[in-house]
């Protein structure tokens, strides 16, 4: 099939367009298909099911929606699926790395490409970091409950309090640093060894959430669900908002397209998959979690720990705490796999340099993008605040859902011909809500985030513009091999 199809896939200037024929033809990729379906799904649901189900659901329920946080995860998940059914139509059309990035690049310019390539580097590596240090939190609760106690120093980030050690004083989160070079060192082991990796830690993830579901649904009280909606409906809508940001990770996952045995078929399923799995897995956990304790007795930080804990079993409590650390560990190594094959994505592309793009010739995995963004995100989370560190995260992945989500309304009437073996239900209608709450949820984000990607959005022009245009493989091939 030729880009002759309404001539799309040209443009010019900033928004010139690879051709979707030509990116699915283009040879010479460095990377080795060996993830099938299920490894796939598994890595989705490593990076949808973490510190949701852990810690975000008991917050919710007890500050935000109470027993209605149920409500909160099914009116967040139908948002969310309309944005997976828009990537999941793309990467069975696309099969390959770069997700957003490469689906707005061939759709909607090389400019509007490269502004979610460059958000999603800042968006994933923060994203790293932020898990890294929750799940250092948890590793220190832990070590408390088995009456272990580490140095002060190494316990928080420069400006954080941790016991004793006054803020300001020298301080390093010592476990999240390693935890993030950790993640970098398994990827590069090779593709394959490291999602066996992911693959177990995601079985033992979802075995513990399932232990959860099956003891707690025993010591449910009906009575602990009335009021249902403590917070009324507008508080059940106002958790959507926060716990969207735990239903999504097969956006990261659809970056391995390129290391699917058969992306065109396996990847739609797996992101489908990965977050209907996900989703009843999250709306069961809470309703075992509210029936377990009232809304207000639920622990913000440690719910499902603290619940077990005030009904009598509290070792069952140390086991949640373990797989906790355990099972939050898969979102890193989603995330940090999405950045890696983003940043691969766009130096092959020549929009950054192609050192970057350089695969090692015998794990076939891009080592170099995996070590400078896995020591990126370790310096963030071993020396910026938590707080600090979240403001470096969201902006990017929604507004890569709207132009994932615009992008396939746009193709879907410019190239109707195209092969797809998946195709998005109800459009426009569907993408159209993945639009619209999407940017409903921009606007819930704080000042801050918008000052960070103001000044992320500025430091992208002066880069675009001073290299990666001139440099692009685009610019060089001119317009007669476009």
């Amino acid at each position: 099939m030729t880009s002759v199809q309404g001539g799309f896939g040209q443009g010019s200037g900033v928004f010139r367009r690879k051709p979707i024929e030509q990116i699915s033809e283009d040879k010479g990729t460095g990377l080795t298909r060996t993830l099938g379906l299920w490894q796939l799904t598994a890595i989705g649901i490593g990076g949808i099911i973490g510190a949701g189900v852990f810690s975000l659901a008991g917050a919710v329920a007890n500050q935000t929606a109470g027993p209605a946080v149920l409500i909160s995860f099914l009116i967040a998940g139908i948002a969310s699926a309309a944005a997976a059914f828009s990537y999941a139509e793309f990467a069975g059309m696309i099969p390959k790395a770069g997700s957003a990035y490469t689906y707005g690049y061939a759709v909607l310019g090389e400019i509007v490409g490269w502004f979610i390539g460059w958000d999603l580097l800042l968006e994933y590596t923060a994203i790293v970091a932020v898990v890294a240090i929750g799940i250092s939190g948890y590793f220190n609760e832990l070590l408390n409950l088995l009456g272990l106690e580490l140095p002060a120093w190494m316990l928080g980030a420069p400006g954080t309090e941790t016991g004793g050690v006054a803020a300001g004083s020298y301080q390093v989160n010592l476990f999240a640093v390693l935890l993030c070079l950790l993640i970098a060192y398994v990827l590069n082991l090779g593709m394959k060894n490291a999602a066996r990796f992911e693959t177990v830690l995601v079985y033992l993830k979802v075995a513990i959430v399932l232990l959860v579901i099956v003891v707690g649904v025993f010591h449910i009280d009906t009575a602990n669900y009335n009021p249902f909606f403590p917070f009324g409906l507008s508080g059940a809508f106002t958790g959507a908002a926060t716990v969207f940001f735990a239903v999504f990770g097969y956006d990261a996952m659809s970056t391995a397209a390129e290391e699917s045995k058969d992306s065109q078929r396996h990847m739609p399923k797996a992101i489908i998959y990965s977050l209907a799995i996900s989703m009843v897995l999250y709306v069961l956990a809470c309703l075992v979690l509210t029936g377990m304790v009232n809304y207000k007795d639920v622990d913000a930080e440690s719910a499902f720990a603290t619940a077990f804990a005030d009904i009598g079993l509290p070792a069952l409590g140390i086991v949640i705490s373990v797989g906790a650390v355990l099972g939050i560990t898969t979102v890193l190594f989603t995330f940090l796999m999405g950045a890696a094959r983003v940043g691969y994505s766009m130096s092959r592309d020549g929009l950054l340099p192609r050192w970057f793009a350089k695969t090692h010739p015998v794990k076939h995995v891009p080592t170099r993008t995996t070590w400078v963004l896995g020591v990126a995100s370790a310096l963030i989370a071993g020396f910026l605040p938590i707080g600090e560190a979240a403001e470096l995260t969201n902006i990017g992945i929604l507004l890569a859902f709207v132009v994932v989500c615009v992008a396939v309304i746009v193709l879907r009437y410019k190239q109707p011909d195209l092969l797809r073996t998946f195709k998005t239900p109800g459009m426009p209608v569907v993408p159209a809500i993945g639009v619209v709450f999407s940017l409903w949820l921009i606007t819930f984000l704080a000042p801050e985030t918008w000052l960070r990607f103001g000044i992320w959005f500025a430091l992208g022009l002066v880069v675009y513009f001073a290299y990666s245009k001139r440099n692009s493989v685009l610019e060089k091939a001119g317009p007669s091999d476009r």
